[in-house]
Order: structure tokens, then sequence, then C-alpha cells
């Protein structure tokens, strides 16, 4: 037998065993190594060889930020309502280590304490607390879940209550309240539209009565002025219509009193002062008789 066969054999074993000995850890993993079934190291990212027969690679843990969505669990708020409430977990393993040996089947040991953490903080408020304060819920389990978490190697990153589920006849009530609510806030918004429609309305009728107060109070002035105007014509037409007539006819007397009263009678009461001309001023008794007939045409 040729003595290289037997070196040859051991070679090609040994490369072998050399090949499948050999790792490579990929991005955002760790490899837990045991040497002799003890802990030895942990591989990060690259290339590994590890001890045949004697090295064992006892967990391959990722890295990765992961999401957990837990199951409906029961709860009974401080008023004794009993609602179904599920959760979603973001976590993140930091140490291989201690997430390997922390703790058996870490994932349920996160599940229990998720449950009863959720228990204890929704046994503490209302039923009207609970459905409005989902980020202070968020914000205790998060603290108490990553504080309890962090032994095992797990960081708790964020935790949401996804539904919370209350009995029916709670929902139905909800839902009735909420409707009044909607209802009242309705008829506020009405009232209050009414109620500015109607402001709106008499501001304009005041404005509107104003503006025809100050037209009647522009019209009467205007009158008033047209008025005088006219009375001062007819007056100073009288005047120097007479004033004409004994120019033209001198010591004619009673002509011009004719002619002063066809001007009266022409000025149809409008005239309240009657310019008598001197030519005719010493008759008393006719000028009295013709300012008395103006006085009466005036009243």
């Amino acid at each position: 037998m040729n003595p290289i066969i037997p070196f040859l054999i051991l070679l090609a074993i040994g490369i072998v065993l050399v090949v499948t000995n050999i790792r490579i850890v990929p991005q955002a993993s760790s490899f837990v190594l045991e040497r002799l079934g003890a802990y030895h190291s942990t591989w990060e990212t690259g290339l590994h060889v590890k001890l045949p027969l004697i090295d064992r690679i006892s967990r391959k843990v990722s890295l990765k930020e992961q999401v957990v969505d837990f199951p409906p669990q029961p709860v009974i708020t401080k008023d004794n309502v009993t609602m179904q409430i599920d959760t979603v977990i973001f976590f993140q393993i930091t140490d291989p280590k201690s997430f390997t040996y922390g703790v058996e089947r870490p994932l349920s040991a996160i599940e229990n304490l998720t449950a009863t953490t959720l228990r204890n903080i929704i046994g503490d408020i209302e039923l009207d607390e609970s459905l409005t304060s989902r980020e202070v819920i968020n914000t205790k389990m998060r603290s108490i879940l990553d504080e309890a978490t962090d032994p095992w190697g797990i960081k708790v990153n964020r935790v949401e209550l996804k539904n919370i589920m209350p009995p029916a006849e709670i929902q139905d009530a909800m839902e009735k309240q909420m409707k009044a609510e909607r209802q009242r806030r309705e008829s506020i918004l009405r009232a209050e539209g009414e109620k500015r429609s109607a402001i709106l309305v008499a501001e304009g009728k005041k404005e509107s009565l104003i503006l025809e107060a100050e037209a009647d109070k522009e019209a009467a002035i205007r009158r008033a002025e047209g008025e005088a105007e006219a009375i001062i014509t007819v007056q100073t037409a009288t005047a120097e219509g007479i004033r004409k007539i004994n120019e033209s006819m001198p010591g004619k007397e009673v002509l011009a009193l004719k002619s002063l009263e066809a001007f009266v009678k022409a000025a149809d009461g409008q005239a309240t002062k009657i310019i008598i001309p001197s030519e005719i001023q010493g008759i008393a008794g006719l000028v009295s008789s013709l300012t008395s007939i103006v006085e009466k045409d005036h009243k």
C-alpha cells in the first residue's frame, strides 16, 4: 500500500473539518460560542473558525429591532369594567450573552411581563381615563418593561396599546353619549348663528332709520331754504313792481295801492312782510287794510 494514501486521506479529513467549522457572521447578528459546554465568546460580524468537536454555537442572535404583537389581554379598570387590550412591543437585543443565559424563552417572559404590567396600570385608573390616556400608559409600560428586561439583555424601545375593546354595552353607552354631545354642539352653533343673524338685522334696521332721518332732515332744510328764497323773491318783486308804477304814474296813490293788492294776491300768502313804497305810506287806512290781508293770507 502506498504510504502517501493515508496522508492524503488525513489531509482531506483535515480540510473538511476546517471548512465545515468556518462560520461567517452576517451584519446585525451575533453568535454565542460555547467551549466544552461553557460560554466562551460572542462572535461579531465577520469570519470565524471554531474548534471541531470542542466549540459549539449555542445561539444565533439577531440585533435588529423586533416587533411582537401580543394577543388581547383581559384587564379590569378601577371602576370594575372588564375590557380587552392588545399591545405591541418594539424591542432590541443589546447583550447576546445575557439574552442567551438570562431567561428561558425570552419572548414568553416579555409577554407575561407585559400582561401583568398592563393589568397593574389599568387597575389604577378608570375607564374614561384609560381611553384618553394612551400615551401615559405607553410611557409607564415602556419604563417598567425596559427596567425589568435589562438583565435579560433586552432593551424595550416602545410600547403601544393597539386596541382597547370595552364591553358591548359600554360601547353602546359611549356612542349614545357621543351622539348627544354632537347634537348639543349643533344646537349651540345654530343658536349662535341665529343670534348673530338677529344682531346684524337689527344693526341694518338701525342704520337704515338713521339714514332715513338724515335724509328727511336734509329735505326739510332744503325745503325751508327754498321757501325762504321764494318769500324773499316775492317781497323783492312786490316792492320793485310798486316802485316802477309810482315812478311811471307819480301821484296816483290809489293805483299804487291797487297794484300792491294785486301783488299780495299773487304772492298767495307767502309774503310775511310787504315793503311799502314811500309814495303811499301816508294813506294809513289802506296800508293797515293791506297789512291785515297779508297776515290773514299767511295764516
